[in-house]
This record gives C-alpha cells, structure tokens and sequence, in this order.
C-alpha cells in the first residue's frame, strides 16, 4: 500500500539529505516527494508517497523523528485531505491532431501554455488519478516530455472526505 507521509522540518541546509539518506539507508523507496515552504518562516513541508505496509510506516515515521531537524510526521493516507499535483505534458500536435488534443485537454482542464509547429505544451494540475488519466487519453498522439511535481497534500478542516463521498454517488448509480 502506498502512504501518503506529511513532515515538517526545519528549514535548513542538509534536511532532505539527511531524510532521503534514511530511506536509502533501510531500502525504502519514495515513489514521490515534494518540498516547499510550510506556513511558518524557517519551517519546510516535505510531502512524500512511500510504499509499505502500517508496520513499515510506524518504523519510518519513528526513524524520522530521531532527525535533529524534523519537528512533526503525520501518516495522512486516511485522514481526509486535498492533494494536487501539477504536470507538464509535451505532446506530438500536427495540424490534423492540434484540435482534437486540445479538446481532449479542456475535458481535464489543461491549459495549452506552449505551442510549436509539431507539438503542444499543456499544464495539468489535479489529484494524481487525473494525471495517469490524461496521459493514457493523449498517450496515442505520442508523448515526447513529461514533468511531474509529485503529490502535495493538506489535511481537510473540514473533515470532508471527497473519496468516501465520490464512492457513495458512484454507488447510487
């Protein structure tokens, strides 16, 4: 199972080093990891997706914190969130295909932010299942670059949970 891990951590140099040299010390692998700053001055956000079972996680999320520079972990995987991702997507465009990839793109919101005479640059920006479906979608035109931010992801306040609510419409169906 792939967990969603929250970390914040203060902001300095060698943080994400030490981090990483973590994972690649005990052989675990993060399939995705972003980083920015958090809400306070001097305190950064580490978002990662790691794969492993809750046995695996608890060991991490213990590890982590013996880190001089790590202040808080949270397992977020179950607790309601909103997660984005933002996609760069180089697409093959001839003047025969142009219109029906941007047509395709406006069904997932994509914005054209580049366009030459044999290809289109479109920005994606959603929830990671959004991007594994636009790029099956185009995937036929030829893709020649993809850069993707991995996943970020806040806690919802408001303790919504889209997916359970997603899954009860899909039921009434």
């Amino acid at each position: 199972m792939k967990h969603t891990l929250s970390v914040l951590v203060e902001d300095e140099a060698g943080v994400l080093t030490r981090i990483a040299g973590l994972f690649a010390r005990r052989g675990f692998n993060i399939e995705s990891l972003a980083v920015g700053p958090a809400e306070q001055n001097g305190i950064s956000r580490i978002t990662m997706v790691v794969p492993g079972d809750d046995r695996v996680i608890e060991q991490l999320t213990k590890q982590l914190y013996k880190l001089v520079n790590v202040l808080k972990v949270q397992d977020i995987t179950e607790t309601p969130c909103v997660e984005r991702e933002l996609m760069l997507l180089k697409v093959n465009a001839t003047s025969s295909t142009r219109s029906e990839i941007v047509e395709l793109s406006q069904i997932f919101r994509a914005r054209v932010v580049d366009v030459a005479e044999d290809s289109l640059t479109l920005e994606v920006v959603g929830d990671p299942g959004k991007m594994v479906a636009i790029v099956q979608v185009l995937q036929k035109f030829g893709l020649r670059e993809v850069a993707r931010t991995g996943k970020i992801a806040l806690t919802r306040e408001s303790g919504v949970n889209t997916e359970l609510l997603k899954s009860l419409e899909a039921a009434k169906v």
